[in-house]
């Protein structure tokens, strides 16, 4: 097993750069010493966000710092797709609304099936790789469009929103610091020039999404006041959509600070406004909001609240394959694994729920830190059995043993 892709590991080393002890830091996170002393030794995993954020806050880092990996050569598709996000990170630079691209207006047909391919084909499977060569370009030729084809200007528009928020998610995954925000910030510009609220509410499940770690209580703020501005105009199915999704963003802030009081009031919420909609799955800002989706968070909150074995109770009978998103699908199954990997009697099935993921959605799942915690932490623990060679298999597929 690789020690290099421990958080604990990484933990140990700012502690030490930071000339704290032991049982400071283990004070000012929370936990005792001796919790500490297990996650810096590899014998206890970071399994949650909230355990996660609140050492970064201690040792006063970004959540990423301790969370970030090495992108191991063993694993060409994690390498390949960081290596391109520098293209995305460029664009996201060069390219402002309003001002001259600097690159000839392409025709609208041959931009609108870009346009096409990347949100029903590429992103629904999860390739960073293929969208961190598409989203640059794209990026180009919509600020081309919208200054210099007025007959397609309010589609620019639109396809700017779809191709900065691909570009948040995108950079979060790939764990590229401040790019997920900057990406949000110019979502922000494109979602006021389009003024609707649905637009705006999007623009700001985005700003959220894109603070993540580094900010839960401005994550909470953002969306709790963006639902809040959506309120008078409900009757619109799009606004209910991103209504429900920012209170699914502000269940999240509250799971990783804690209070599952608060999380399961946001959930509810969501789960509410989704039983008002005709559709299962719907589809306004590729967020595919609906009863399904709420069933995926929470299971996924669930996770980071620490129920454990009711995780698996509430997974039965979620069928995330109507999502038509890998990434989602992946996130479900992952996050049973992660939530069935601590009990002995239940760690076969959390190995089949990580495998699953990664067969869905592999560039996605070899990225996720607590992912990567959970297989170290069961790689461990794994005797010479058949269900011990799967999970070898997986953690060499993500570069976490010989």
């Amino acid at each position: 097993m690789d020690a290099e892709h421990s958080i604990g590991r990484r933990l140990r080393e700012v502690r030490a750069w930071r000339g704290l002890s032991l049982r400071a830091v283990a004070e000012l996170a929370g936990m005792t010493a001796g919790h500490l002393s297990n996650i810096e030794n590899g014998k206890r995993r970071v399994d949650k966000r909230s355990t996660l954020e609140a050492l970064a806050a201690a040792l006063r880092v970004a959540p990423s710092e301790l969370a970030e990996q090495a992108f191991p050569a063993a694993d060409r598709l994690t390498s390949e797709a960081h290596a391109a996000i520098a293209a995305v990170e460029e664009a996201l630079g060069d390219y402002e609304l309003g001002q001259d691209a600097g690159v000839p207006v392409r025709p609208w047909g041959e931009v609108a099936a870009d346009l096409h391919k990347l949100n029903t084909d590429i992103r629904p499977r999860a390739d960073y790789i293929a969208q961190a060569f598409m989203v640059p370009r794209l990026i180009g030729d919509l600020h081309a469009s919208y200054q210099g084809d007025p007959d397609n200007r309010r589609s620019a528009l639109e396809g700017l929103m779809h191709t900065y928020h691909t570009a948040v998610v995108l950079a979060k995954n790939q764990g590229v610091q401040g790019l997920p925000q900057l990406a949000a910030f110019h979502a922000r510009r494109v979602a006021e020039e389009l003024d609707e609220p649905q637009w705006l509410g999007l623009a700001a499940w985005l700003r959220g999404n894109a603070t993540g770690g580094s900010g839960r209580s401005r994550q909470y703020a953002l969306s709790t006041a963006a639902a809040a501005d959506l309120e008078p105009f409900m009757n619109a199915p799009e606004v209910v959509q991103i209504y429900g999704m920012l209170h699914l963003n502000a269940a999240m802030a509250s799971a990783a600070q804690s209070n599952a009081e608060q999380a399961r009031a946001h959930l509810d919420e969501a789960a509410g406004v989704a039983e008002r909609l005709p559709e299962d799955v719907n589809m306004f800002g590729h967020l595919y909001f609906g009863q399904t989706n709420v069933n995926v968070w929470r299971v996924c909150l669930g996770t980071e609240l620490g129920d454990g074995a009711k995780v698996a109770e509430m997974a039965r009978g979620v069928r995330p394959e109507v999502i038509p998103s890998a990434a989602r699908q992946a996130a479900f199954h992952a996050d049973l694994g992660r939530a069935t990997a601590g009990d002995r009697r239940t760690r076969p099935q959390a190995v089949q729920a990580l495998v699953k993921a990664e067969s869905i959605a592999p560039q996605w799942t070899r990225n996720q830190p607590f992912v990567r915690e959970t297989v170290v932490d069961l790689v461990r623990r794994a005797r010479r059995d058949s269900v011990g060679r799967e999970l070898r298999g997986l953690a060499f597929r993500m570069g976490l043993a010989a």
